[in-house]
């Protein structure tokens, strides 16, 4: 009896690693769009000069639908005349110095957290999950009227070491 349970009990295991391993966050309509979005904010916003040298890394918080996105960008654009590279941190422990940082609302809760590891980077924070721009976030996406907009929080890119051209503070709806 002891052995047949185990054997059961091996196989759920098995079974249980098989779904989570292959598990897909739900897919964003508005994935193309955020990453289109995410690339022109880095024209509009200034990192300080140690920042300009070696790769511009955009990282991602867990998993999201962005990454395929993300992926081709990365293989097809530079920014800024650095390549760009796509670095995914399953943990906050993880999470290195990078230009961009994308917190998936999947992942939202874990924001005062990040905001602690990164203390002192100039990170761009990008989020999805309304009034997190308001809790530390420079950049929030949210949706109006079924289009794709993005809240921004000056006051946090500044404390982040960032600037912010007034070109895209008019396009953004400003949280202070």
């Amino acid at each position: 009896m002891l052995k047949f349970q185990r054997k059961k009990y091996c196989q759920l295991f098995i079974f249980l690693s098989l779904i989570l391993s292959s598990y897909k966050p739900p897919a964003d309509p508005n994935a193309k769009i955020k990453v289109i979005f995410i690339y022109n904010f880095t024209k509009y916003i200034e990192w300080p000069s140690a920042y300009k040298k070696g790769d511009f890394v955009i990282g991602v918080l867990g998993n999201t639908s962005l990454l395929p996105d993300l992926e081709t960008l990365a293989r097809t654009k530079t920014i800024g005349g650095q390549k760009c590279v796509i670095k995914t941190y399953l943990a906050i422990k993880d999470i290195q110095q990078c230009h961009i940082l994308f917190i998936p609302i999947e992942k939202s809760d874990q924001l005062e957290p990040v905001l602690k590891k990164i203390k002192g980077m100039s990170t761009l924070v990008v989020t999805e999950k309304a009034g997190l721009a308001r809790k530390g976030s420079v950049i929030n996406f949210i949706n109006v009227e079924n289009k794709q907009k993005f809240e921004l929080n000056k006051t946090n890119a500044n404390k982040n070491g960032l600037v912010v051209s007034s070109n895209l503070m008019s396009l953004g709806i400003a949280i202070d």
